[in-house]
């Protein structure tokens, strides 16, 4: 049964959050990349939180070969549907689109189904791929992250989201900051203060 009221662990920093927490990594190496996925996978695990991660640079042999130097089985993980892994552009690119409202869906319904299997809570970390700036529908990235913020009010799957500093430009990184209240500072989770609320991006208030 869900414990609304238990913090969380983000496995990359001491720091622990309620569920439903909107974090932004700006990356500069695949080191830091891939040691962030790693520790906020196996953080989902250890909490019994139903887990996902859409990466295009990490391979189910990295993280099975991670999670057994922890005593954990990737395939056990797999099949009790605790973990899933899944190429980033087969997730936010399908038919070559990026389209935020059937994104917004499938995070719905994975919370739902997660804490409907009896797990306690729904956490997914995502690498965005700079082939968004170049797709239809990619212009609508800053509206995503926003609605995502709004959708975490009621259903509140925890998300961590990538971006590497290297594949997009500076304008592009401020602007992607905007939308996410929170932001990885050398390895510490801060309160972003570039943070613009959904309802301005959008233009509801």
């Amino acid at each position: 049964m869900q414990d609304h009221h238990k913090n969380i662990s983000l496995g990359f920093t001491p720091q622990t959050f309620s569920p439903g927490v909107h974090v932004c990594q700006i990356l500069s190496s695949d080191d830091e990349r891939e040691d962030s996925l790693l520790q906020f996978i196996l953080s989902g695990i250890r909490s019994h939180e139903r887990t996902s991660c859409f990466s295009s640079k990490t391979s189910e042999r990295k993280v099975e070969v991670f999670l057994r130097h922890h005593d954990i089985s990737y395939v056990e993980s797999r099949d009790q549907k605790l973990l899933s892994l899944s190429n980033t552009e087969d997730v936010y690119f399908k038919d070559n689109r990026f389209e935020p409202d059937e994104m917004l869906r499938l995070l719905q319904a994975f919370y739902e189904e997660a804490i409907g299997m009896g797990y306690s809570a729904a956490r997914v970390i995502g690498e965005m791929s700079p082939d968004i700036q170049h797709v239809e529908g990619g212009s609508r990235l800053l509206e995503y992250e926003s609605r995502v913020s709004m959708l975490q009010r009621q259903y509140p799957v925890t998300a961590g989201c990538q971006y590497d500093a290297r594949m997009f430009d500076g304008a592009t990184i401020m602007d992607i900051l905007k939308v996410h209240p929170l932001m990885v500072v050398r390895g510490t989770v801060v309160h972003n203060p570039f943070y613009v609320k959904p309802e301005e991006v959008l233009n509801l208030s």
